[in-house]
């Protein structure tokens, strides 16, 4: 059962707020208010893009009916942590699955983590852990924020890398879900993050042309870090 039906089976609808992650597509949000309900925007842990259980805890008031729990980019949420939140403020806690979760091969996925992991240093690796499904590899340019990171993904397409913005605005600044809101660590990851191509087991030559062509652009396309 999809997050949205889930949210109308337990009765969420006019009035309830429901607290959601900005560093996301449109489609929860786009739910809630389709129950005629409230998405409550928080921010994010800066290192795995889960939900930051403090800034949950601080959103949360008379209003709030319930938290979607998602696993960004493959990576565990702490859902245990907010589950104990819900039990103390009453909510309900719903997890979130992303599309094609249930189809990646752990395994090979990792493997070629492992690899760019010990190799990039054009960008800034995810941090891993045994439960990390990389769904998407996503890592961060160091530097002066967007410019910085798109010239990077310009100029890595030039070259056949298929690098993309996992999150190219975040939902705060949407028309139709803005919020006069400041969520920092949601703002940086919008504007330092790219996906790079990973798959199912690429071919070690794909790694390895991926890796040459990273770091070589991380010398390139940096400009001065603001002060």
């Amino acid at each position: 059962m999809d997050t949205a039906r889930l949210l109308r089976a337990a009765g969420i609808g006019s009035g309830d707020e429901v607290v959601i992650s900005a560093f996301d597509g449109p489609g929860i949000a786009e739910a809630v208010l389709g129950l005629g309900a409230r998405p409550v925007f928080a921010d994010i842990d800066p290192y795995t893009y889960n939900l930051d259980v403090a800034h949950v805890a601080s959103v949360v008031g008379p209003g709030t009916a319930a938290v979607v729990v998602g696993h960004r980019f493959g990576r565990p949420a702490p859902l245990g942590t907010v589950r104990e939140l819900g039990e103390r403020h009453g909510l309900l806690v719903l997890e979130h699955h992303e599309a094609g979760a249930e189809r990646v091969v752990p395994t090979a996925r990792a493997e070629g983590a492992r690899y760019l992991d010990a190799r990039l240093r054009g960008v800034v690796p995810p941090r891993g852990g045994v439960e990390h499904k990389y769904l998407r590899y996503v890592a961060r340019v160091p530097g002066n924020g967007r410019p910085d990171r798109d010239a990077f993904v310009r100029a890595a397409r030039a070259k056949g890398i298929d690098c993309r913005i996992p999150v190219p605005t975040p939902l705060h600044r949407l028309p139709g879900f803005r919020r006069d809101v400041w969520l920092p660590a949601t703002e940086d990851a919008v504007a330092e993050t790219l996906a790079l191509p990973l798959g199912d087991g690429l071919p070690k030559r794909e790694l390895q042309r991926l890796v040459a062509v990273c770091n070589a652009l991380g010398g390139v396309v940096r400009l001065p870090v603001r002060s």
